[in-house]
């Protein structure tokens, strides 16, 4: 055999192992089918917006019923969160993954043939208990897969696919539901869609890998070892010998209890991420939520608010693919902080424009700088804590935001009616700021590290 092709050496932890692999045709695969379930989440999380507008005149939903509406999906993803996101840790990345996207798939269908208000917000908070940690849980599995020098760049790839389900709902909901396709309103054909869109990506994440990190810290370090001498393998098949792992300490297994994320480091890691998804919520995807009625309360028809909702989503994968290449060359600590710095002018300038031309362009300026911090933020929250606490520790705190999400419809949608988009965007400002501090003085740099060393003992 020659040694061009030679077999990888077993030598060196799992962590080494994988940190040393370039990437290969199983790392794009399981970035492809991580950020295609993305799409879906992100998909379903806009879908409210669309929601708020049509269903006032399909099923004469009041003022004071709609954000009961807009927040069923969003109380459950604050439940489905924290709960899936431990099974995550508990059973395995590959299992919370099947999990969620099939409560999902199944109650989002029967949502779309809801025959009352009451019936479409319980399928929708069902629906949201399996959202809710898809976006942690994916980001954990693909900070558990890459290696250390890529981690921040294949999340960011990832995210990038799920964000295209943003203005492709926009761009459905501007052409569905004006018609009836087959004597079906065209809402309900959306989340038929989403439903068998997710069906799809169930059937493709049967046959990803478990996650070896995950593997080795509860003890199967056999099978860890196994996969990791898989992916060598296809290495060595697409680009030669492959170097010698650097040395990383193996991980112990065992559990590891909730409560280490009050303790020592991980204690103000957590300080940080709490504080910083509880309001950061507030300018992303109040955002994106609220745009189609700030649009509407600046007088704009309710198709002219869908057109121009469509037109300014694709701010979302647009600033998902210009954030990529950054990713690995400016700290995710810093990129959080001047992307959310970014979105305070931005939304200001958005919040004050009257003309169709100026809400296009900052619209569309404001998504694109709110998705590098997006894409930062996703990948450093999965970086702070170690393997066997990760899914939880980064679902727990991503619930934050979920629960948030589900109470703006509450405030900021009477606080739009009363005040108008200006005070609206006032709000998004200061929350923002609170970001800004928030992350700069508690956050700590991790681009670049690999994971065992971020959370060394």
């Amino acid at each position: 055999m020659s040694e061009q092709h030679a077999p990888p050496s077993p030598n060196g932890s799992v962590a080494g192992r994988l940190n040393r692999l370039p990437i290969t045709s199983a790392h794009r695969r399981a970035t492809l089918v991580v950020g295609l379930g993305f799409f879906f989440d992100l998909y379903e999380v806009f879908l409210a917006s669309v929601l708020s507008v049509v269903l006032v005149d399909d099923f004469g939903v009041s003022r004071e019923q709609l954000p009961v509406l807009i927040s069923s999906a969003w109380i459950g993803a604050f439940v489905g969160a924290i709960g899936l996101s431990r099974l995550g840790d508990r059973f395995g990345r590959r299992t919370a993954f099947l999990v969620t996207l099939g409560v999902y798939s199944v109650f989002s269908l029967v949502g779309a043939f809801s025959t009352s208000l009451g019936m479409l917000v319980i399928t929708r908070f069902v629906a949201g208990l399996g959202i809710g940690a898809e976006l942690p849980l994916g980001s954990a599995y693909l900070a558990d897969l890459m290696p250390a020098r890529v981690r921040g760049r294949r999340i960011a790839i990832a995210f990038t696919f799920g964000f295209c389900g943003i203005p492709v709902v926009g761009l459905l909901a501007r052409l569905l539901t004006p018609h009836a396709p087959l004597g079906v309103a065209g809402w309900r054909w959306l989340m038929v869609i989403g439903s068998l869109g997710a069906v799809i990506i169930w059937f493709l994440r049967r046959n990803l890998p478990e996650s070896p990190r995950w593997l080795e810290s509860v003890g199967r370090r056999d099978e860890a070892r196994q996969l990791v001498a898989d992916l060598e393998r296809t290495a060595v098949a697409e680009h030669g010998r492959l170097p010698e792992p650097e040395r990383e300490s193996e991980a112990a297994a065992g559990r590891v209890p909730l409560r280490v994320l009050f303790t020592g480091r991980w204690r103000r890691r957590t300080a940080m991420l709490w504080i910083f998804q509880t309001v950061q919520t507030v300018g992303y995807y109040g955002f994106g939520s609220l745009v189609p009625l700030i649009l509407t309360a600046k007088g704009y028809s309710t198709a002219s608010s869908l057109a121009f909702t469509a037109a300014t989503y694709l701010g979302y994968p647009i600033g998902s693919a210009l954030s990529i290449p950054v990713m690995e060359r400016v700290d995710r600590k810093w990129l959080v902080v001047g992307s959310a710095g970014g979105m305070v002018v931005l939304g200001l300038a958005f919040g004050n424009s009257s003309t169709p031309a100026a809400i296009l362009a900052f619209g569309f300026a404001y998504t694109v700088a709110s998705n590098f911090f997006s894409n930062g933020f996703h990948a450093y929250e999965v970086e702070l804590y170690p393997t066997q606490v990760r899914a939880t520790a980064a679902g727990t705190a991503y619930s934050l935001s979920r629960l948030t999400t589900a109470l703006m419809p509450f405030v900021l949608v009477p606080l739009l009616h009363r005040a108008g988009p200006g005070t609206v965007f006032a709000v998004v400002v200061i929350a923002m700021l609170v970001v800004i501090a928030d992350v700069a003085i508690l956050g700590p740099r991790t681009t670049g590290r690999t994971l065992e060393t971020i959370n060394e003992d």
